[in-house]
């Protein structure tokens, strides 16, 4: 879970040297996407769109999933990493690179750099998940650790980079990485030219901002409607509302989300400026939303996400009526610890009502525990644990109270369950 930013890293992000240290802004065409595509040949993937029925009954219409969960390290992030990477100069792909990433960013610029036989060092921020550690370290880079999130990691970055020489590869902030993440944009055009609404996961921008250019302006090459184009953050790390609405890159004030994928701090000043010539609103989702989309998908779709991947199929699950369909919901990675998935399987099965938490007051009497789990089997009705509590000023002397936890078919099983206890005389609390 990202914290509150400490005030000094805020007055950091808002510092003449940090604004100093933006690149140049510039636009991304059409034509360059293209060209990345090109570049990207035998490297990145092209992924599948899935349908999903149970968002396109929410919705009243077509709802489909651009599932970039399944691309190479996991995320769309190889996409323009390798094509950043891949356009250095031999002098400067002989300095070596070095990139600051929650995980995802981290494994695309590792992958690049093996592919490409350049060294690669990484800075991540203590607490990054496991999983995509892992796949950092696996595919060659050499892992730093610095700060508690992903703007501190870029200042021990770009301090880097100036001492030793190596390029920074920004994880959102360069034309490079723009085009290379229009490549999505360019598969969406082609597998969903109906669309009449897209909802694209968003940190810094450069994935919104690629994909954006590469719909809308494949639809005036074309002379087809425009979709809109809405973008997706995590309501406690939502930088670009603001931003947006001062016309200018302003940092967050603080951020808490579990969505590592997407909390950043200060968008970036390329992908701002496509964002507001090309984007059509930027939307926020809640941490609970997020964790359903991700049970959702897992369970209906068959489809891994990490809570920033989800973010998109979080915002029609919290809202379906507002938006146009057929829709693509794009899912943006798949790199989530297994520890939390666990957590929020538990938590998600809980609100579907496949758990049962309840207390159930039983005669203080041999065998009368043995009863209650005999009807309970006879509910179908399966125990996980069970506890006693002898001592309460709720209990009658001759009572026992006894905790429960049950797994059901569903919320319409478990309210049998406690209204068939309660006819058979058991003072049920759930």
């Amino acid at each position: 879970m990202i914290r509150h930013l400490p005030n000094l890293l805020q007055r950091s992000l808002r510092s003449p040297l940090r604004a100093s240290l933006q690149p140049m802004t510039t636009t991304v065409s059409l034509a360059d996407i293209r060209r990345a595509r090109e570049e990207l040949q035998g490297t990145s993937i092209y992924t599948p769109m899935e349908g999903a029925r149970w968002l396109s009954d929410q919705c009243g219409g077509p709802v489909w999933l651009k599932a970039e969960n399944l691309q190479r390290t996991g995320s769309f992030k190889i996409r323009g990493a390798y094509v950043r990477i891949k356009n250095l100069t031999d002098e400067e792909k002989a300095r070596g690179v070095v990139a600051a990433s929650a995980g995802n960013h981290a494994q695309g610029v590792a992958l690049a750099a093996q592919m490409l036989g350049i060294k690669a060092t990484v800075y991540m921020p203590d607490g990054a998940p496991i999983p995509k550690l892992n796949a950092t370290r696996g595919y060659g880079a050499e892992v730093r650790f610095h700060g508690a999130f992903l703007d501190e990691s870029l200042v021990a970055a770009r301090q880097f980079a100036d001492e030793t020489g190596a390029v920074l590869i920004h994880p959102f902030d360069h034309v490079d990485i723009v085009r290379g993440q229009g490549t999505c944009g360019l598969e969406i055009a082609e597998q969903a030219p109906q669309a009449e609404t897209i909802l694209v996961p968003l940190g810094g921008g450069g994935f919104l901002a690629g994909i954006a250019i590469a719909v809308k302006e494949t639809c005036r090459e074309a002379g087809r409607p425009e979709p809109r184009i809405i973008g997706v953050q995590a309501k406690g790390a939502a930088a670009y509302p603001a931003s947006l609405a001062q016309g200018r890159p302003v940092a967050a004030q603080n951020m808490l989300t579990m969505a590592d994928g997407i909390a950043v701090g200060l968008p970036g000043m390329v992908p701002f400026q496509a964002i507001q010539d090309y984007v059509d609103d930027v939307i926020t989702v809640s941490e609970r939303a997020m964790s359903q989309a991700m049970v959702m998908l897992l369970e209906r779709a068959k489809l891994v996400a990490e809570p920033a991947g989800a973010a998109a199929v979080a915002a029609i699950s919290e809202n379906p009526s507002a938006f146009t369909t057929p829709t693509v919901a794009v899912l943006s990675g798949g790199n989530v610890d297994p520890l939390l998935m666990g957590k929020l399987i538990r938590v998600g099965m809980a609100e579907a009502g496949r758990y049962l938490q309840a207390t159930v007051h039983i005669p203080d009497v041999p065998g009368g525990l043995a009863t209650l789990v005999t009807e309970l089997a006879g509910l179908r009705a399966n125990v996980i644990e069970v506890a006693h509590e002898r001592i309460s000023t709720d209990l009658s002397h001759d009572e026992v109270a006894v905790r429960l936890q049950l797994e059901t078919r569903g919320r319409d099983h478990a309210e049998a369950v406690v209204a068939r206890l309660r006819d058979l005389g058991y003072t049920v609390i759930a």
